[in-house]
């Protein structure tokens, strides 16, 4: 995968090591990604040992400090490998839950002792890491989560369900956002870490969720029934959870804003691949003024997101990214997503809805991209905020 077919631009942030970085991931998901997708949207997750591979390939958790495991790079080391996944037409490896955004719960919030025991393993790929928040009845509504950890002496006592967890099947680790103290609305939330891969009493794996696409990523419900979770498992202090989700959540949005933006890209170069070799009424589909309209908006578009996430990425690095400005980043990004690669695939024609061509699949996995990590209406409300 090249971005040859835009202008060249370089990024402020981007150094040798991040291009390193991004050449050794392309090169690891050309050969151990992009040939297992179908496999694994028939299975429904990825093999286990891709995890493995890729904590041993040196591509998970890469902006945690070295201490502890981790790369030592920046969010732009995260960022570059989600692109490259991306760019290799993935749906199905679950990288940016585990290594961009859960694992960052314990490296902000954990005490010395949770981050030696737990980040290590996270990077290598020994153990995988999933993030519980939404439930059946709450959605992007988070202080109104029913999930219960109710102190008993030297243990939480876990009583609830979540949906649509990443990287249910795989997980070992799992960061469970509950109440607490169920009478304190939002100020009742906390942050457990449940270590559930000895079959931990009362912890259960729902079924393998059918969804539209991303048909091989790893999504299921996960239920606690009187689950036991050592007190001494908690992030931060009781009570703070709302306000750590509030902190971290800028990070997540970037980095679907990140993979939109990535996606789209991928959609509008597959595209021109395509349309140069295709022929109808005796010529190409390229030589049609209609589709060179349509790729020029859509390459127009791309740049312009390109820009935008460079900026975020910038002031992630920074440490200066905002709520409303990772709001505003993942917002358009990802309607910027689904109008590109919907204008890609009809030129494809018929063959744009058949799921063995990747445009189809992008198409599929990129709707879920304006839902999880806040609805794109949230993110207006978050904006609006700001004015």
């Amino acid at each position: 995968m090249t971005t040859t077919l835009f202008p060249d631009h370089r990024p402020t942030w981007q150094t040798e090591s991040h291009e390193l970085l991004r050449d050794h991931a392309r090169a690891f998901f050309a050969r151990e990604v992009t040939p297992r997708q179908a496999d694994w949207a028939r299975q429904g997750h990825v093999d286990r040992e891709l995890w493995n591979r890729a904590g041993a390939a040196g591509l998970l958790l890469t902006d945690i400090a070295e201490k502890d495991g981790g790369g030592g790079g920046d969010f732009g080391h995260e960022a570059v490998v989600a692109q490259e996944l991306a760019y290799a037409h993935d749906s199905a490896f679950g990288f940016t839950v585990h290594s961009t955004i859960a694992s960052h719960y314990i490296n902000a919030y954990g005490t010395e002792e949770q981050k030696r025991r737990w980040l290590p393993g996270l990077a290598s790929g020994e153990k995988v890491v999933a993030v519980a928040m939404t439930e059946p009845g709450t959605g992007s509504d988070l202080q109104n989560v029913k999930t219960t950890a109710i102190r008993d002496g030297d243990h939480y006592v876990v009583n609830g369900a979540k949906t649509f967890i990443s990287n249910g099947t795989h997980c070992d680790l799992v960061v469970i956002v509950a109440k607490t103290d169920p009478a304190a609305g939002g100020k009742g939330i906390s942050l457990l870490v449940a270590e559930v891969d000895n079959n931990v009493a009362g912890f259960s794996r729902g079924a393998v969720l059918e969804k539209i696409g991303m048909h091989g990523w790893d999504t299921r419900e996960l239920f606690f029934d009187d689950m036991r979770v050592p007190v001494e498992n908690i992030l931060g202090e009781e009570g703070s959870g709302f306000a750590q989700l509030m902190t971290q959540l800028p990070r997540e949005r970037l980095i679907i804003g990140v993979a939109g933006v990535a996606v789209a890209e991928a959609a509008v170069i597959e595209t021109i691949r395509y349309v140069k070799e295709r022929d109808a009424f005796g010529k190409k589909l390229l030589d049609f003024q209609n589709t060179q309209f349509v790729l020029a908006e859509c390459k127009a578009e791309v740049y312009a997101g390109k820009a935008l996430i460079d900026d975020g990425i910038r002031r992630q690095i920074e440490g200066t990214l905002d709520a409303a400005g990772a709001s505003m980043i993942k917002m358009w990004a990802t309607d910027m997503q689904c109008r590109v690669v919907d204008k890609c695939l009809q030129l494809f024609g018929g063959y744009g809805y058949m799921m063995e061509y990747p445009i189809a699949q992008m198409y599929a996995a990129s709707r879920v991209q304006r839902i999880y990590g806040g609805t794109n209406e949230i993110m207006k409300l978050l904006v609006a905020r700001s004015l």
